[in-house]
């Protein structure tokens, strides 16, 4: 079983974007999908409250009581959304189970300092649990303009891998709203944007 956990420290980076998008493509491929969330709000459950009955099918947690939460018998692949603020021992503990950590980051200056120390956790955890990667991912930003290149070369010195950088599109909102992603969504309205998860997509499938 294949294991993502989307995860950054501050909030409104796009994290339930990026990991329910991540589920709709493992869902399209055939995948058996669970997509957990770890958040308090239950953003990405409610958001599969509404997802469309045709749609490739994302499972949850299998919650019982007095039981912990944990994957439908036969998953392949999970996704973890996770909270603003994650850190410490609930950070290590997530660490310990997943293959691979994406971090959604916005390339403005106070999006890279709040993310700076969570990252740094990432480096030293990765140096416990020798199996653990880690991949950034751009957030509503051209990999053109300036902005991407200051991200870029933080991330140099940081020596860390971006792996993907998506722009701010309303297509994202749009699908949202209705429990879709871009991956349910007909070719001809996304092209652009599935162009720019290529990258992204060759890294996890990896």
């Amino acid at each position: 079983m294949k294991s993502f956990l989307v995860a950054n420290p501050k909030g409104g980076v796009g994290k339930s974007t990026l990991a329910t998008n991540l589920a709709g493509y493992f869902a399209r491929s055939g995948y058996r999908v669970m997509l957990g969330d770890i958040d308090r709000q239950q953003s990405s459950r409610e958001w599969l409250k509404i997802r469309p009955l045709g749609a490739p099918k994302i499972d949850t947690w299998e919650i019982d009581a007095d039981k912990p939460a944990r994957p439908p018998k036969g998953t392949t692949h999970v996704v973890l959304d996770s909270p603003a603020g994650l850190h410490g021992k609930k950070l290590h503990h997530m660490l310990a189970i997943v293959d691979r950590v994406i971090v959604p980051l916005q390339p403005s200056l106070f999006d890279i300092l709040a993310t700076r120390d969570f990252l740094a956790a990432l480096r030293d955890a990765k140096e416990m649990r020798k199996g653990v990667e880690v991949g950034i991912v751009g957030m509503r930003v051209d990999s053109r303009t300036r902005a991407a290149g200051q991200l870029q070369r933080f991330l140099d010195a940081e020596g860390l891998p971006v792996i993907g950088f998506l722009r701010d599109a309303q297509i994202y909102v749009q699908a949202t709203a209705h429990g879709l992603t871009l991956f349910d969504l007909p070719p001809s309205r996304t092209e652009k944007d599935l162009d720019q998860w290529r990258s992204l997509l060759e890294w996890v499938e990896r």
